[in-house]
């Protein structure tokens, strides 16, 4: 087994990190795949060949099942021909985990490899949740096999109820279990198993967008956010990273190690986590109930929330108020996404008859917290950035004594670059958020419920974001004026040094021809009597060269010339006659 740690570097992915040799032994289950693996040359993104192989994988006949049992992977399958994008869920679902990680795994003993595989395939962690009209608190139920999972969507939810599944990660079972008995296009499963922001061009993982006029009434949608969050120590972000490798679905955290403050610890870290949650909804018929499914990411527990974590959503009490009330665990998201949909109020509870949207109220509420908590870290980092430009040398004291401050200045517009690269990427994601939950909304609109109340907030999140994506382009052009500014006065104190040099010519040169005039004889005995006439015309010569090209000495006497001259004439004006 490889002996593995995270080092620095960036793969074709825009990954941020790599792995290299190293005293850490780490396990291939606990690895983040689709990252370059430094010194390990078997590793490659394109080892189960790219987007454009129209051959199966030559790995396929090692992790394929009987899809026999697996409808609903034999459906997927079947489909691959007409939809390439989905032979990447068929290998998902086969493998239990994304696929480029099979180089990591394969090699295992048979044993261990097979056990592996068969915790992975049938993870399962559900809640759910029956909404019933009239009643003032959701019941919920705590899935936790996919046998158990089977039976639950078997069995309908009382009547009037709708009923929400909360899935945790996602598994081969869970979505064998779903697809099947709910009839669920395999695009709603492809399209939250990865987390990319970009694609190369031979990516098999690729997401093509679709045309509006196909995709705008699909049952289900993505949204695509970022969690922000703290660490301590290095070991601590590894830890991390660790565990995000023990999901099943593809979730990677992007260090964001590259703004060092004199505010924060030397060894901490702030790591922006990629997330999603995807919704499925089957509005209610005659003779079915409205049914939903919502997929969460795991969690990252080791580290903190930045500034831990986002604001309950309700008010604190005052000290008149005497009502109990109960705080969410931020233990995890799914604990917190229960604690919150067991506070949902009765209003939001009827709106779901109308809106089914509004089944996944409390996550969008802690979406657009997570939002409004990165655009406050962005903005302190672009405040810290503005302030190194303005005063450089207190940012850096440790460096300024070995660092120019124009160096500086580029670190700055280096640590700006990254927000510039990534604030249109949340520009997009927000809109597109924002596209998908609020297609048909206007502000004249008579029905209200808990969906259309967000619609504000969303809408502060992308001005924030707007806003920031503005800020940064004109910090940018200001450091990017005060660098040239500070090479142009090291260009004057170079020249000044020159000038300097100058003098020096102005006085030797003079000195070095008078003497080569005057050296007559090859004997300095011989020079007693003339020696002296060397310095009689040597010292004048250099003085009045020196004069003639000291450009402060020429001006002043210009000066004085002019203002004699001005002088000269007045007094020509005033009294008649002179000078003639």
């Amino acid at each position: 087994m490889q002996r593995l740690t995270r080092g620095g570097g960036a793969s074709g992915n825009g990954s941020v990190h790599t792995y290299i040799h190293d005293e850490v032994k780490l396990d291939p289950n606990d690895l983040i795949p689709d990252r370059k693996l430094g010194s390990i040359t078997k590793y490659d993104d394109y080892f189960n060949g790219d987007i454009y192989e129209d051959q199966p994988s030559k790995y396929e006949q090692e992790w394929e099942i009987d899809t026999a049992k697996y409808p609903y992977l034999k459906h997927v399958k079947s489909l691959s021909a007409a939809w390439p994008h989905l032979r990447y869920l068929a290998q998902w679902m086969e493998i239990t985990t994304s696929p480029t990680k099979w180089q990591l795994i394969k090699d295992l003993p048979p044993r261990e490899l097979t056990e592996l595989r068969k915790e992975r395939a049938e993870r399962t962690n559900i809640a759910a949740v029956d909404f019933v009209s009239g009643q003032p608190a959701p019941i919920i139920s705590y899935i936790k096999t996919p046998g158990s999972l089977a039976e639950s969507l078997r069995q309908p939810a009382v009547a009037g109820a709708s009923r929400l599944y909360v899935v945790e990660d996602l598994s081969r079972d869970v979505i064998e279990c779903l697809g099947m008995e709910l009839d669920i296009d395999p695009l709603f499963f492809r399209e939250h198993i990865n987390d990319y922001t970009w694609y190369n061009t031979r990516d098999p993982w690729v997401e093509l967008p679709d045309l509006d006029i196909v995709s705008r009434d699909r049952p289900y949608f993505r949204l695509t956010y970022n969690q922000p969050r703290y660490f301590k120590t290095p070991e601590s972000f590894k830890e991390a990273e660790r565990q995000a490798g023990r999901f099943n679905v593809l979730r990677r955290l992007d260090a964001d190690d590259g703004h060092e403050s004199p505010f924060d610890e030397k060894s901490a870290t702030v790591a922006l986590v990629r997330s999603k949650a995807s919704l499925w909804i089957r509005p209610a018929k005659a003779d079915q109930q409205a049914i939903g499914v919502l997929l969460i990411d795991p969690s990252i527990t080791e580290g903190y929330p930045l500034w831990r974590g986002y604001r309950p959503f309700k008010n604190s009490p005052t000290p008149n108020n005497q009502t109990r009330y109960n705080v969410p665990p931020k233990t995890n998201l799914f604990e917190d996404l229960i604690f919150w949909i067991q506070q949902t109020s009765q209003q939001d509870i009827d709106a779901i008859e109308n809106n089914p949207k509004a089944m996944a109220f409390r996550i969008l509420e802690i979406i657009c917290a997570e939002w409004l908590t990165l655009s406050r870290y962005i903005t302190a980092r672009l405040g810290q950035i503005e302030w190194e430009i303005e005063s450089p040398k207190w940012f850096d004291i440790q460096k300024q004594e070995l660092q120019r401050e124009s160096i500086n200045f580029n670190m700055s517009l280096k640590k700006l670059h990254t927000w510039r690269r990534r604030l249109p990427t949340y520009s997009a994601m927000v809109a597109d958020t924002r596209a998908k939950l609020f297609p048909d909304s206007s502000p004249g609109s008579k029905r209200r419920d808990c969906i259309d109340d967000l619609q504000k907030d969303f809408a502060i999140v992308a001005d924030h974001i707007k806003d920031l994506l503005s800020r940064t382009e004109r910090i940018a052009a200001v450091a990017t004026a005060v660098a040239a500014i500070e090479e142009s006065r090291r260009a004057i104190e170079q020249n000044k040094t020159l000038g300097r040099l100058t003098y020096l010519a102005v006085i030797f040169a003079p000195l070095s021809f008078v003497s080569s005039f005057f050296s007559m004889s090859t004997n300095v005995s011989e020079l007693t009597g003339t020696i002296w006439i060397y310095f009689c015309v040597a010292i004048p010569v250099s003085l009045l060269v020196y004069l003639i090209v000291d450009k402060n000495w020429t001006n002043n006497f210009g000066v004085v010339y002019d203002r004699a001259r001005g002088a000269r004439e007045k007094i020509k004006l005033v009294t008649p006659g002179v000078g003639k």
